[in-house]
């Protein structure tokens, strides 16, 4: 299985998890000339943009070196971009959620970092 495919399949299994923990999905692989945001989806008041991840070493150490400081403010650029096309109603509060898998492990780091760019 090449990078691409590995990526395909940890998004795939991302967004299982996220249906059966009853979340709406919005976007699949949503992106601007900034960058791309792998899952928007929405549940209970907030909208998510959830970078997916496949790590050996799956722990919430290995969240720095999986999303740094550029990924993140490309992410929340296009996050913005996202809600400016797509007004959500009722107030949806955005959050920035990673996934962290490893096998049939599944690690969901809710608002692992803030919508600071």
């Amino acid at each position: 299985m090449n990078t691409r495919e590995k990526g395909l399949a940890g998004e795939r299994k991302a967004e299982a998890y996220l249906l059966a923990k009853g979340y709406e999905v919005l976007a699949r692989n949503f992106r601007t000339r900034r960058g791309e945001v792998d899952l928007i989806v929405r549940n209970q008041g907030r909208i998510a943009f959830v970078e997916v991840k496949s790590w050996d070493a799956l722990s919430r150490d290995s969240l720095e070196q999986a999303i740094g400081p550029g990924k993140r403010r490309r992410i929340v650029e296009v996050a913005r971009r996202f809600l400016y096309a797509h007004p959500q109603p009722g107030g949806h509060r955005p959050s920035f959620d990673v996934i962290l898998l490893r096998g049939e492990e599944v690690l969901h780091l809710q608002d692992a970092f803030d919508g600071v760019a």
